[in-house]
């Protein structure tokens, strides 16, 4: 099915209204993307440009970037949201549990977090020999690993072919943050059971912003802080729910932190936001 044929169009304003849990007005929730990245292929991602622009394999200084994030910068987001009683949604390659990378799954199981499916490995489901089977091997290493079956996916880059839904469907996934269409959840359909598309903003997280787009550190903080301000005002007519996407070796860097916890600590001044999991809300949605 073509995604449009998957859901019907829905105008926010003329949404019957819904209540969040213990009268709050608005929901937050923030994705950490935990990878694996395969130094014999080419890297998911670039801060440093490969000479003459070709793709150089290995590319250690990108690859050695990322493992920075792994060794360094999720310890960094975890003490402060550990510090304030928070939860992340762990958006998580299932080889990271298996790997050099395990202590890391196993401070996110600790901690309490939503272990969410971010495929197999790190590599668009477009470039995968069985896109059936990873994901498939993505919700059984999840499950067998945190305790419990996951509810998440999000594509790795975010993206998918036409057929993932029903194939994230018929192995046991029941939201997705790959449509970020809406600022409440959309309810899929698939050729099995239905999905969610969780709301999930682009503009919001640390890839784009800071790699791709080359902003200020600073710039993540503002945006951040604009975009609860506003939907917070929102929220009193029609509940919004707001997301964070943000990468153990971007926003755990020295220098971005500080941004990161800026921005928690002007959303906490409201005793009327819910702080959630994407599995929270979910459940919270399917609830009615």
């Amino acid at each position: 099915m073509r995604p449009e044929d998957r859901f019907e169009f829905s105008a926010l304003p003329q949404r019957p209204r819904r209540e969040l849990p213990d009268g709050k007005r608005m929901a937050v929730y923030c994705v950490v993307n935990v990878e694996e990245w395969d130094i014999e292929k080419p890297v998911a991602r670039e801060y440093v440009s490969s000479p003459a622009g070709v793709v150089t394999v290995p590319n250690v200084p990108n690859w050695a970037w990322h493992e920075y994030g792994m060794r360094v910068g999720f310890w960094r987001i975890l003490d402060f949201l550990k510090g304030k009683n928070l939860r992340a949604t762990g958006a998580i390659n299932a080889r990271v549990c298996l790997g050099k990378g395990e202590p890391v799954a196993r401070a996110m199981r600790e901690a309490g977090w939503e272990f969410m499916g971010h495929g197999y490995y790190q590599a668009a489901l477009h470039t995968v020999a069985d896109q059936q089977k990873n994901i498939r091997d993505s919700f059984s290493v999840l499950s067998d690993y945190s305790g419990s079956a996951p509810k998440g996916w999000l594509g790795p880059g975010l993206h998918e072919t036409l057929d993932t839904l029903d194939y994230l469907a018929e192995a046991g996934f029941r939201y997705v943050t790959d449509l970020p269409m809406d600022e409440q959840p959309v309810t899929l359909k698939t050729t099995s059971e239905p999905m969610v598309a969780m709301p999930y903003t682009l503009e919001l997280s640390d890839l784009p912003m800071m790699v791709v787009h080359q902003h200020e550190s600073r710039v993540w903080y503002e945006r951040v802080v604009d975009q609860f301000d506003r939907l917070y005002q929102e929220s009193a007519d029609q509940p919004r729910i707001m997301s964070m996407s943000i990468h153990p070796y971007i926003m755990g860097v020295p220098h971005r932190i500080k941004h990161f916890e800026a921005a928690y600590e002007h959303m906490l001044q409201h005793d009327d936001v819910w702080f959630a999991t994407g599995e929270e809300l979910y459940d919270w949605y399917i609830a009615g």
